[in-house]
């Protein structure tokens, strides 16, 4: 089969969408699968349904890796999207041909042409995706470095070169999963204008002529689908050495003034883009009811024989401890409209629901200790503050997470191995977690949860602090024990 062109499809007779010339409008940190199924259909879509007319180019964040810009030179900047998910309970399935990359540049490779995009007065929006990770100041960055290894680095060489060509600044959404990501990425770049020596006219035209926005990004990608990607080629008649893939449903929440909606058309595109005065109650929504609705679920679904999401969605007994977890447990301590979270909360279960996804239980375990911590914890003690008793389901997940932790009485190689009724697990989590565990592998259920319950090292002392906790967590532990997790997670529900 030929590779993805504009040739390619212009000889199928392709009638879909295409924007083949355009002025780059964007700069994006970041060519990986994720802002691809993320942000690019939605510049795709602007420019079909808004007349955004714009492209964007790609940067690899680290560079070094050549084969990746000419995979997209050699496909002139097209790849495939397909997303895949339920919408009001039915499979749904989308592809597009995404035509709003130009080209994607390496900076190790060529420098020169990254700095050269600050001359284009056309361009105005700056994205990123770089991990949680890349979001950092390293003091080893210097400013003739070429290129300087860290992203922020790389972005204050960037926006120095665009104030030299006297040109305005941008509006800059940084996508990485960072509390408060935008300030966090302009407190890098600040610190390198000082200490690199940039110049207070610099740094006041930083902050006079540049948004940078917190955000909150959610869609789940799957990414290049390895095992399916032979069969879809086949279905769509070229190779595509860039197909992606990912879930239908997206939602991007952008804190910025309105000034943004007047150059970036997402609402005339009809996309799922919403500014907000403040984004740190859709991060708390995100966190609280999507992701800690994996984490308070997962662990006992796996002991009570579960191995993926979709199966506990196909389960009543464990779907029902989800929704009672997530609507009486959890939406209750969020400040957002009751009908707005419980809307997000539907649409999570039909996510979790994605026939196209098979998210493993175990996966979702990993690192569960720090998971609990960031995801649960805050739902647990919030709901105490405003109810003054313990909610019956959060406290029986982490009774869960310890059994999940406790039963696992081997070293295994950076792991410790589970028993699942005579199946082996692994329990991966940072050495000291495991140590802890380890070292408390023969403890009864008291003895268990008086240990977790009062490690300071994994939960500051805030669970030892809440009245009857300790208690509460060893009557479910003393169940689990007697009643197997199955039938202990049923009678939460009783």
């Amino acid at each position: 089969m030929d590779r993805l062109s504009y040739k390619t499809l212009s000889k199928q007779g392709y009638a879909g969408y295409l924007l083949r010339e355009a002025p780059e409008r964007v700069l994006q940190f970041g060519e990986g699968g994720f802002l691809r199924a993320f942000a690019e259909p939605f510049v795709d879509e602007m420019n079909e349904k808004a007349g955004f007319n714009g492209k964007v180019v790609l940067v690899q964040p680290r560079g070094g890796h050549p084969e990746i810009s000419r995979a997209f030179q050699d496909q002139d900047g097209l790849y495939t999207l397909i997303l895949r998910g339920r919408e009001n309970g039915e499979a749904a399935t989308r592809t597009r041909v995404i035509s709003c990359v130009s080209r994607c540049l390496d900076p190790k490779a060529d420098w020169g042409a990254l700095l050269d995009c600050a001359k284009n007065p056309d361009l105005r929006f700056l994205l990123s995706n770089t991990t949680e990770a890349g979001i950092a100041f390293d003091p080893a960055c210097k400013r003739d470095d070429a290129p300087p290894a860290g992203f922020p680095a790389k972005l204050t060489a960037f926006l120095y070169r665009r104030y030299q060509e006297g040109l305005p600044g941008f509006w800059i959404l940084p996508c990485e999963l960072n509390d408060h990501n935008g300030d966090l990425l302009r407190e890098c770049v600040l610190k390198y204008a000082e200490l690199w020596d940039l110049g207070r006219d610099f740094t006041d035209w930083l902050q006079r002529e540049n948004h940078i926005c917190s955000t909150v990004v959610d869609r789940i990608v799957t990414g290049y689908p390895k095992a399916e990607a032979s069969a879809l080629c086949q279905e769509l008649g070229y190779e595509d050495a860039l197909l992606d893939t990912g879930e239908v449903f997206a939602s991007w929440v952008v804190e910025a003034p309105e000034g943004l909606a007047k150059e970036l058309p997402f609402r005339a595109a009809g996309l799922p883009i919403q500014l907000v005065e403040d984004h740190v109650p859709y991060k708390q929504r995100k966190v609280r009811i999507l992701n800690g609705a994996h984490t308070s679920m997962v662990l006992a679904a796996f002991l009570a024989g579960r191995n993926i999401v979709r199966e506990c969605m196909e389960d009543k007994a464990v779907h029902d401890f989800m929704n009672r977890t997530v609507y009486e447990e959890i939406i209750p301590t969020l400040d957002l409209p009751r009908e707005e979270l419980e809307n997000f909360a539907a649409a999570v279960t039909e996510r979790f629901n994605n026939p196209y996804i098979d998210h493993a239980l175990l996966s979702i375990a990993l690192n569960s200790t720090a998971k609990w911590k960031a995801r649960v914890l805050p739902s647990l003690t919030e709901y105490v503050r405003r109810m003054g008793r313990l909610p019956q389901c959060l406290t029986f997940s982490f009774a869960a997470y310890i059994a999940f932790y406790h039963n696992a009485k081997e070293r295994g190689e950076g792991c410790l191995i589970g028993d699942r009724n005579g199946e082996a697990y692994e329990v991966k989590d940072d050495a000291w977690v495991l140590d802890f565990y380890y070292d408390h592998r023969n403890d009864g259920p008291q003895e268990i949860a008086r240990a977790v319950v009062r490690n300071a090292d994994m939960w500051d002392g805030v669970l030892e602090a809440l009245p009857a906790f300790e208690s509460a967590v060893t009557a479910c532990l003393e169940r689990i024990e007697a009643m197997g997790m199955y039938e202990s997670l049923k009678g939460c529900l009783q």
